[in-house]
């Protein structure tokens, strides 16, 4: 059976915070503490400007991404979205079928560019997937991110417009 996306409900949320927790307690990914309760991790991820999108395989949610514009007022014609898998679902095109899905939806909400502020330089899985999705490294903040196991290393921001298919 093929993972479907769907928008999230209230149901999904003890999965969701399942796999948020899971992901930032690694602190190779994402900017959030490893102590983020599940609160503040709800609190982000439902927040009223956002989108919050579950992918599901086989009746269990085995991915998260959340959509909304990067910058209020005059900088929200562009988006911004950051996506969790379990990581029990890795390497099975979930974090694809997101990005896919993302982009879709981006351009439905009358995005017209998307733009990722912090992608950490060493999560090549991430910085791949989202490069054969379109986005250029636009930029490099040296050291940004303090990685659990190699000390700070770089963050990319990476943009695509989504004025074109893809």
């Amino acid at each position: 059976m093929m993972a479907t996306v769907r928008q999230a409900v209230s149901a999904d949320e003890e999965r969701i915070w399942e796999i948020f927790h899971t992901v930032v307690a690694s602190g190779d990914t994402y900017a959030y503490a490893p102590t983020t309760s599940r609160e503040e991790a709800l609190a982000s991820w439902f927040r009223a400007d956002t989108a919050t999108y579950v992918a599901v395989e086989k009746d269990m949610v085995v991915g998260t991404y959340i959509l909304r514009p990067n910058q209020p007022g005059l900088g929200n014609h562009v988006a911004n979205a950051a996506f969790m898998v379990d990581p029990l679902a890795r390497r099975r095109g979930i974090g694809r079928l997101m990005g896919e899905h993302c982009l879709r939806e981006a351009r439905q909400l009358g995005f017209l560019a998307m733009q990722f502020n912090f992608v950490v330089s060493t999560n090549l899985p991430a910085v791949r997937l989202w490069q054969t999705l379109g986005f250029q490294i636009v930029g490099r903040v040296p050291g940004a991110f303090r990685h659990a196991r190699w000390g700070f290393v770089d963050v990319y921001i990476m943009f695509r417009t989504l004025e074109s298919a893809g």
